[in-house]
């Protein structure tokens, strides 16, 4: 891009800031009942993406009974991981994305500044596994696994199955325990919607019987900008059997399901979604849900329940009386990217609860997100107010060391998250 598009670039995005996103916050958005406010309209929203910058001899902060420790670096875009029942630890890397033109003056303009808060490293297409041999949370084994990958995300093992959700198709490994490299190429298990691929990530857990693998797959647009063309079999969580790949629609009506998760003790399925753009910054809540086979959440047409979205043309007010409110508020534009529930082992302030990794936000000029957070659930159920887990990824000086993304709990009473900005992976354990 030319100096002067940049300076254009640059230049509207700060008067646009300054015009449409200067207001304090509305009341925290949190839980079952968030505040919604009117909508704002505009031209653009408010955009601010803090500058990345290096972590130095620091640290992200913990509770302070509880330590941190990188245990791998340098590694290219880790996005999810999964521990195997080795204690091994699986990290997905890579980034993907469609070719859709950005044919548009808005599009050009949120690109370049979404960009600012990316890495320029390629992504590995491939898995990396790190092992720790002698049990001190050290993991001085870093290998290959596989490689060869389209943008791998969601990983998950069943039995002797590793399955690895690319954004174009699940594939399936054969796995022993203990190996450290691939026997060989993945086997199809089936093909995922990977057209113009406006929102790539396949997010990926299985049922606990193993019987079905459960697969989120994103709208290709914010609001159907694109189409209601582009948007066939998006949207959606996807029920696959993973035996034969057949496969079905679980639930729909979800903008981006990003990670998914099964509840011990019940089974049952929930999954963080990132929400609709360009409603100003209070809107709309990310959320934290419950998934109802069968049910619907209301994109495009309304969000959080039955509130409309004017934007979409035709309107199907049949589909919006359906529509599901979902379980939890996290907060606008979160961005929140995984998902994990905890066990006994992580502490008695965070033994019955979800961890959430808050990617964060670029779509607004006061930055939000940033960070782990832990939602405690009592009774099977979301209870009470999100508490910070894991910060200090965004600096005083709107300057940012790292991007959460996946959030593992390891059964021995760790917290494992990769953060993609600054390539690395973090372990949270309490202290003994």
């Amino acid at each position: 891009m030319r100096f002067s598009s940049i300076f254009y670039v640059s230049t509207l995005s700060v008067f646009l800031s300054a015009c449409g996103d200067g207001a304090p916050d509305s009341e925290q958005q949190y839980g079952p009942n968030p505040t919604l406010p009117e909508p704002q309209r505009g031209l653009l929203p408010g955009m601010t993406v803090p500058e990345p910058a290096e972590w130095g001899d620091q640290q992200p902060t913990v509770p302070d009974n509880y330590t941190i420790t990188a245990i791998a670096t340098g590694l290219k875009i880790p996005r999810q991981t999964l521990v195997l029942p080795n204690g091994d630890i699986l990290v997905a890397e890579g980034s993907g994305g469609g070719d859709a033109p950005l044919s548009k003056p808005k599009g050009v303009i949120a690109g370049y500044i979404k960009s600012q808060g990316s890495t320029s490293v390629k992504g590995g297409d491939r898995l990396t596994l790190l092992r720790d041999s002698d049990g001190d949370g050290s993991y001085e084994e870093q290998t290959v696994f596989a490689e060869n990958l389209n943008a791998p995300y969601g990983l998950a093992l069943v039995d002797n199955n590793l399955y690895v959700a690319n954004q174009d198709a699940l594939v399936r490994f054969d796995y022993e325990e203990g190996q450290t490299q691939a026997s060989g190429r993945p086997e199809e298990v089936t093909k995922l919607p990977s057209e113009i691929n406006h929102h790539w990530t396949k997010a990926l857990t299985a049922s606990a019987d193993g019987r079905f693998l459960y697969v989120g797959i994103g709208s290709n647009s914010n609001i159907t900008e694109r189409g209601m063309a582009a948007e066939v079999n998006r949207a959606e969580i996807w029920q696959i059997d993973a035996e034969t790949g057949a496969h079905k629609p679980y639930a729909t009506g979800l903008r981006n399901p990003t990670a998914l998760t099964i509840q011990p003790d019940t089974d049952q399925l929930w999954a963080v979604v990132n929400e609709r753009d360009e409603l100003g910054p209070n809107l709309v809540p990310d959320y934290l849900t419950s998934v109802q086979e069968g049910g619907f959440y209301g994109w495009p047409y309304s969000y959080w329940g039955q509130n409309v979205d004017q934007r979409v043309r035709p309107q199907k007010p049949e589909k919006v009386e359906s529509a599901i409110v979902p379980d939890y508020s996290l907060g606008s534009h979160v961005a929140a990217l995984g998902v994990d529930f905890s066990i006994p082992e992580m502490g008695d302030e965070f033994a019955e609860g979800v961890f959430v990794g808050e990617h964060g936000s670029w779509n607004r000029a006061n930055p939000v997100g940033y960070k782990v957070v832990f939602i405690p659930f009592s009774d099977g159920r979301p209870a009470g107010q999100p508490v910070d887990f894991v910060t200090g990824f965004l600096s005083g000086d709107n300057k940012t060391r790292g991007r959460p993304v996946g959030v593992t709990v390891d059964p021995s009473g760790a917290l494992i998250v990769a953060d993609d900005l600054s390539h690395t992976i973090w372990r949270i354990a309490p202290k003994e």
